[in-house]
């Protein structure tokens, strides 16, 4: 049940949470939480220390998942920064719940921003973390940002991945539709939106439906900023860009984590075979998809720690 204001998990009484803000490269102010042990010296004057960037699940927010995650790392002695990505939850952008690959990945750039500015965070010691869907937006920052210095994705999910295994009369047709649409919210005050799975209440006929219901449709992981709803026509921009072209350009250590009975474990064990190292993977047993955006008792933090804790060094 939610506890803690707006959070699904207590915050551990050896770690302090502060709310921030930061802009990133496209001038959107993204909201943010920063999780730090208690005692550490934020002035700068002990010596800094490591820091993960942690983003949320497709359609979810900071106070859900990455804050599980931020709270059990700073518990470690991390520095942890979970953010609510652009146009979405309490970030700044419109119009709202809208997303991009594009986008979605610069909040990434933009929370290393953040962190390698702050006294206290060692810059050449910060790592990022993906859940779900910025799990691809991790490795796909990654790509790119030579200071990115580890990256640990649990329930992977490459978004644009799901439009590419679409067939030549699938993709046109979906276009077709999209292209329609985009005259219809142009003449709106808001672009049309559709449900994804996740706020379902009927999970009748339907196991991925009923998966994801089990965490956003009750009060195990109920957020009021966490609608399971993106723009109809965000498809043209998964389509057109895809998240993970060039993981050969990754060079620091990555470790996918997936759950044994995940409906995405594919998509990890896909990843892991395509990147070139070096990666670590584990599968969690008897785990599914949504069991590693909250369930302490099966994330494998431990080895995530070991994992963030060597790579940093």
């Amino acid at each position: 049940m939610a506890q803690d204001g707006n959070y699904i998990f207590r915050l551990a009484d050896d770690v302090c949470r502060a709310h921030v803000s930061f802009k990133n490269h496209y001038g959107i102010t993204l909201a943010a939480d920063l999780y730090a042990p208690k005692g550490l010296a934020l002035d700068g004057s002990a010596e800094k220390a490591p820091a993960v960037v942690v983003g949320p699940p497709y359609s979810g927010v900071k106070e859900q998942g990455p804050g599980v995650y931020a709270n059990e790392l700073a518990h470690a002695g991390f520095v942890a920064l979970a953010f609510d990505p652009s146009y979405n939850g309490y970030s700044g952008g419109e119009p709202r719940h809208i997303s991009s690959p594009d986008v979605f990945t610069e909040d990434f750039h933009a929370g290393v921003d953040y962190l390698g500015t702050r006294d206290f965070v060692d810059r050449g010691r910060i790592g990022l973390v993906g859940i779900c869907g910025s799990g691809a937006f991790a490795l796909s920052a990654a790509q790119v940002d030579p200071r990115v210095r580890a990256v640990v994705t649990a329930s992977m999910v490459d978004i644009s991945s799901n439009y590419q295994m679409l067939s030549d009369e699938q993709r046109r047709a979906h276009l077709a539709d999209m292209a329609e649409q985009r005259y219809i919210d142009f003449l709106n005050p808001a672009p049309t939106l559709y449900r994804r799975t996740g706020l379902e209440l009927d999970f009748e006929g339907d196991p991925v439906a009923s998966e994801f219901g089990t965490f956003y449709a009750r009060s195990r992981g109920y957020h009021h900023n966490s609608i399971a709803q993106f723009a109809v026509t965000d498809g043209m921009a998964f389509l057109d860009f895809q998240e993970l072209n060039h993981l050969d350009w990754i060079e620091c250590p990555i470790l996918l984590v997936a759950g044994e009975k995940a409906m995405s474990r594919g998509l990890t064990e896909g990843v892991y075979a395509a990147a070139p190292g070096p990666k670590e993977m584990l599968i969690v047993p008897d785990a599914n998809h949504v069991d590693l955006y909250d369930d302490v008792a099966k994330i494998p933090f431990d080895k995530i720690e070991e994992f963030l804790s060597e790579s940093l060094a």
